[in-house]
């Protein structure tokens, strides 16, 4: 594999596990297990979708990637480098070339700042600049996004949701990164507004060639942006595969089942998946084997006991199922 096709971020077994604590000495007495295991590439330049029902550890993935919640175990390898060996400098770099997009445009944004204070933020922090070229990037910035540079002196009570959410890409956007998180972006939005943010960033990864890790529970935005979609449940991904091919042939039973349970206008699409049982399984109290066994109508006594391996399958897509 040349430089060039090597992937930008590597991500190998990461696991987040919070200890659950009780009474007056705090004794854990469980472990949620948010994150338990995960393996996937994203190459520079590309989509790369994590989807899945809320609670299966989609936005804690996010969140240990920046470094925002502790990883318990894994390795995470950025531009060649691992970054739990990076310090100093080389720690300062990293968080400079991967930047966050919150869910939430509002709470996101310091209330008491003003526009031209938030997207400044990151330039100050690291020193870029003069504070006249910082006043200038900011106005580009406001440009690139979409807003009038006249806005600057605003508070975020005085945008719309879809304008504060430019805000905050373009605040992302400040440092010039080379991986953008966005955790569910769109998903406090209208629709129409929904599809003016996509087409932002679809924009600005045309014109900057920055990557996405873009985390939604949204099945039409997620086919709308991606190239590629890793499915995720109860802290494991099940699927990994290039967009056209998972939707038009999901092959994992639970990837099959978020296929059939989206809502659709077509009678010809509305299919209804035949799970086993409707017992969803918790992030504290994980069953043996196969997580998504209890609801899967293909388990047998082998899910039951062994957990199936992320493999490469003969279409290039990568599955976790004894049966598929």
């Amino acid at each position: 594999m040349t430089m060039s096709e090597a992937p930008l971020l590597q991500v190998e077994g990461l696991t987040v596990h919070f200890p659950i604590r009780k009474g007056v000495l705090q004794r854990q007495v469980g472990t949620v297990r948010a994150v338990d295991g995960i393996d996937f590439t994203l190459k520079r330049g590309e989509t790369l979708s994590l989807v899945g029902e809320s609670g299966c550890g989609k936005s804690t993935t996010g969140l240990a990637l920046m470094g925002l919640v502790k990883a318990t175990g894994g390795t995470v390898t950025f531009a060649g480098e691992r970054i739990a060996g990076l310090r100093g400098a080389a720690l300062r770099s990293f968080r400079r070339r991967v930047q966050i997009v919150f869910q939430d445009p509002f709470s996101s944004l310091n209330p008491r700042q003003r526009v031209r204070d938030i997207i400044r933020a990151p330039l100050d922090i690291h020193g870029v600049g003069t504070p006249k070229e910082r006043r200038k990037r900011v106005a580009q910035l406001m440009e690139r996004v979409g807003l009038r540079p006249d806005q600057a002196d605003n508070f975020p009570h005085q945008f719309s949701g879809g304008q504060r959410q430019r805000i905050g890409i373009a605040r992302a956007l400040a440092l010039e990164p080379e991986i953008i998180i966005c955790d569910e972006p769109v998903s406090a939005l209208d629709v129409s507004v929904q599809a003016q943010i996509l087409n932002l960033l679809a924009d600005l990864q045309r014109d900057l060639g920055v990557s996405y890790l873009f985390i939604s529970h949204d099945l039409g935005v997620v086919e709308h942006i991606s190239r590629r979609v890793a499915v995720m449940y109860l802290g494991k991904i099940v699927e990994i595969a290039d967009r056209d091919a998972l939707f038009a042939s999901p092959t994992h039973p639970y990837t099959e089942l978020l296929m059939k349970s989206a809502p659709s206008l077509d009678p010809r699409q509305r299919r209804i998946f035949s799970a086993s049982s409707d017992f969803v399984p918790s992030a504290t109290r994980k069953p043996a084997g196969c997580p998504f066994h209890p609801r899967c109508p293909l388990a047998t006594e082998k899910c039951t006991t062994v957990d199936p391996a992320l493999t490469s399958r003969d279409d290039g897509r990568l599955v976790a199922c004894h049966h598929r």
